[in-house]
């Protein structure tokens, strides 16, 4: 047996036969009766062989086999039995009265089954009169010492968890593996897989197995938990049948403790097992399996682990597909194309499932089909997956139309929302009444409170509108994981919630919608993308940028939707840092993305970010087309204020960069007139007209703090900061100066105190605090200070600058300290932050002259 090899170099032993094998060798004449039980492989016949060389060394002799009805056995011999489960009565019989006139040394080894009346008995006897020893598989650290003594293999913790996890720990298949991987050449790192060869040692094992064991192990090798009422009729035998099969195949040690395969096993009983018997076998448990409802995709992912998918019947594959819709969409869509491809058509589920996984460009293939082959109701699911499809990739007009083809009870919400969306204020009635027979199920109604949001969003109040949204997020998120949507529950509401100030709200509902995974891969970037937006504007650049870094680290392609979203974020991100390398880099792709997604109302929060950033980079005229397309589409639908308000404030920092007074006071008159509407209404009104006043040199700094810890506490925390930065530069009294330049850090502080916010170092990108003097005159520093803090910034010593200025490097310091108290720096790195945000603005501010004074209204 295999297990010889381990005498000729060492063993490794549990508690239990080291301790048996320590009492041999200090006595070895002591009386000794143990059965040593232990399924095949687990070294039994080994420690049999090690106590014959501990009695033979003292002299002691050995006497091995069971002795017959005529042999006389010395009562000094060491009688050792091995295989005592392959013994007759006769011979059982003979062990028996050995045992019990307790004047014989013996110790007899067997497995746990088959097991005979007549060794039942015995082994009871061996029990109560003497020693039981049972051989288990080896621990993790049995298996490392295993591979310690092969000097060919270096022990690394890999190595030993791929050995140990493979074999489970039983000795043979350690000893196996081992010297299968001793055999390999070069060695360098753990193989992803068993040699073969190691795996064509099974076979003689396996071979002499009865049929009915053999089909035991291929239905084991499935993968799957399996009855034993439905093994019977897989098997064709009877319970009690299926006991002794079962017990038979643990006693050869092909089965654990636990009825499982280990994975070494696995691979010998798939590999090694004929092609007909294997598919017979698989082809009738999941025949079993759909029959009494059970779940196929553990038995379908286990066979494509071993590479015999193949072997499965189609409409096993079609079920398993369903079963991984929710889960693992993009696996489903494979699963679901093997179906049809074996001849069983999924219909509209395979193009459900590759929208689910993101494949948008098969799920349109897919489904654009079926709306002029398929039946009704495959034709009727196919427009859904098209129409969503369409919403997402920005054709919400032809989406719109598709969903209320469709006719099902979401479907009709959808189109409400895609008609709103599109400036359809038609859309805003709410519907007569369900379709007929349309089941009141929680992804209709979902939907329904979906439509009614964005509705009250259009005409109602904020508070209603993120009331029926954060409700319908909350339907979904118990099973919303196979659910298609055009857009989810959950981003409606944090859109909403952004645009009235309850940031907290925005960021709760998103992290559940996250967690519960609802609309599956293909509204998760959706998600992470208005998380990124949500950090952003409270200022955690950092944080919004490794959000941002999550979504776009996938190979998969953003859609146009998502690509808009993401664009702005980069843009929005280099802006609050003064990145204008950044800016001017992102410019481009930044207006392709506009061109490729219709501007509707659920993506104004980007328009208007770009609008700020065009202006910025002095090229805004580019996006004006696109900027009176979303204001027409608010004249469509109203003028509906929480929708208004967040354009007209990016449209006043747009004028402001400019330098178009005019159009500020514009959009200034349109904030106050809605400050009413609501408390973020109110805060933002304000906020914009102290901007205007600071602009036009008039600081009151009561206001100003006011106004920027309003914008502070509504989540608008980077432009609370910023507010408070650029009147501390534009006020003539230093008294005001440092207080709201201590605002401006205060309000910094709280904004990156949270995930991501951090003090910039020398030489970093500026944070926020510093951010907030993005456009300032001259009032901060004379003309000479702008010229040194230029200097300093390009990295020059103070003799070089005092060398390239015609003034001593002292005057230089002294410039350098003058600037740093007057802007109420804390350190040199607050303020190389502050001056190269102001060195780099000095341009864009309108030559630095102060703003017309506003007329009276």
């Amino acid at each position: 047996m295999i297990m010889k090899h381990l005498v000729e170099s060492r063993l490794v032993l549990g508690r239990a036969p080291r301790a048996l094998l320590d009492r041999v060798a200090d006595d070895p004449t002591a009386p000794l009766t143990v059965g040593l039980a232990g399924p095949a492989g687990h070294g039994k016949t080994a420690l049999l062989a090690e106590l014959t060389r501990v009695q033979q060394q003292a002299g002691s002799t050995v006497r091995t086999g069971a002795p017959g009805p005529d042999d006389v056995v010395d009562p000094d011999d060491l009688l050792l039995v091995d295989d005592a489960h392959l013994l007759d009565d006769e011979r059982i019989g003979v062990l028996l009265r050995l045992v019990a006139a307790r004047r014989h040394r013996l110790v007899i080894a067997h497995r746990p089954w088959p097991r005979s009346a007549a060794l039942t008995e015995l082994v009871d006897t061996l029990r109560r009169d003497g020693q039981a020893v049972l051989l288990g598989p080896f621990t993790r650290e049995q298996t490392a010492a295993w591979i310690a003594g092969v000097p060919e293999l270096t022990q690394r913790g890999e190595l030993v968890d791929f050995v140990h996890a493979q074999t489970g720990g039983v000795p043979r298949d350690v000893e196996r593996l081992t010297r299968g991987l001793r055999a390999a050449p070069s060695l360098t790192t753990v193989p992803a897989e068993p040699p073969r060869s190691v795996v064509l040692e099974f076979a003689p094992e396996l071979e002499i197995q009865p049929a009915p064991v053999r089909r035991l192990l291929l239905a084991v090798a499935a993968g799957v938990p399996l009855p034993v009422a439905m093994l019977g009729p897989l098997l064709d035998q009877e319970p009690e049948t299926v006991d002794e099969l079962i017990a038979t195949t643990r006693s050869a040690g092909l089965i654990g403790a636990d009825g499982r395969l280990t994975p070494l096993v696995r691979r010998a009983v798939t590999t090694l097992s004929p092609a007909t018997e294997r598919s017979a076998v698989w082809r009738r448990l999941t025949e079993l399996q759909l029959a009494r409802g059970g779940p196929v995709l553990p038995l379908v992912r286990s066979l494509l682990a071993v590479g015999v998918l193949a072997d499965c019947p189609a409409p096993t594959l079609a079920a398993a597909a369903q079963e991984a819709l929710a889960g693992e969409p993009a696996f489903a869509a494979d699963l679901f194309a093997a179906a049809t491809a074996a001849g069983h058509p999924t219909g509209a589920r395979q193009a459900l499932a590759a929208a689910l996984a993101g494949n948008l460009d098969d799920a349109l293939r897919l489904a654009d089909r079926l709306l002029t082959a398929a039946e009704p109701a495959d034709r009727a699911e196919a427009a859904v997956v098209a129409a969503t499809a369409l919403a997402h990739r920005g054709h919400t007009g032809r989406s719109v139309e598709l969903y209320r083809w469709s006719g099902t009870a979401s479907s009709v919400a959808f189109a409400a929302v895609g008609g709103l969306a599109t400036g359809e204020l038609s859309a805003a009635a709410k519907p007569a009444g369900e379709p007929v027979g349309a089941p009141p199920t929680l992804h209709a109604s979902a939907a329904r409170l979906m439509a009614e949001g964005v509705r009250e969003s259009v005409t109602g109040t904020p508070s209603a509108a993120l009331s029926a949204l954060v409700q319908s997020a909350a339907l979904l998120e118990p099973d919303g994981r196979a659910v298609l949507l055009p857009d989810s529950p959950a981003a409606l509401a944090a859109l909403t919630a952004v645009h009235c100030g309850e940031l907290d709200i925005a960021e709760r509902v998103l992290h559940r919608a996250q967690a519960a995974g609802v609309g599956g891969p293909l509204m998760a970037r959706r998600h992470r993308l208005l998380q990124a937006w949500i950090l952003m504007v409270r200022g955690q650049t950092l944080a919004a940028a490794e959000r941002l870094a999550t979504v776009t680290a996938d190979e998969r392609p953003l859609e146009s939707r998502d690509l808009l979203f993401a664009a702005a974020l980069r843009m929005g991100i280099a802006r609050r840092t003064s990145d204008l390398g950044a800016l001017k880099r992102e410019w481009g792709p930044a207006l392709e993305a506009v061109v490729r997604h219709r501007v509707d109302l659920f993506t104004l929060l980007p328009l208007g970010e770009l609008a700020i950033a065009g202006a910025r980079l002095g090229d805004v005229a580019r996006l004006a087309p696109y900027l009176r397309e979303g204001r027409a589409l608010l004249d469509r639908l109203g003028a509906p204020t929480l929708w208004s308000v967040p354009l007209h404030w990016s449209g006043l920092h747009a004028a402001i960069l400019t330098g178009e007074p005019a159009a500020a006071d514009d959009h200034v008159a349109a904030l106050l007139a809605a400050a009413e509407h609501s408390r973020y209404a109110g805060v933002v009104a304000a906020a914009a007209e102290s901007w205007v006043e600071v602009l036009r040199g008039v600081v009151d700094p009561v206001r100003v703090e006011a106004a920027a810890r309003g914008l502070h506490d509504t989540g608008l925390c980077w432009d609370g900061a910023r507010l408070a930065g650029q009147a501390a530069i534009r006020t003539s009294d230093r008294r005001a100066m440092t207080t709201l330049l201590e605002c401006a850090r205060v309000l910094q502080g709280r904004s990156t105190g949270g995930t991501g916010g951090q003090r910039p170092s020398d030489g970093e990108t500026a944070t926020p605090a510093a951010d907030a003097i993005a456009a300032p005159t001259q009032q901060g520093l004379s003309d000479r200070e702008y010229e040194v803090a230029e200097l300093v910034l390009a990295g020059l010593t103070y003799r070089e600058i005092g060398d390239r200025l015609f003034i001593s490097a002292k005057t230089v310091e002294h410039h350098v300290a003058r600037m740093r108290n007057r802007l109420n720096c804390a350190n040199r790195a607050e303020l190389l932050a502050l001056l190269r945000t102001m060195v780099a603005d000095r341009a864009s501010d309108a030559a630095g002259q102060p703003w017309p004074q506003r007329s009276a209204r």
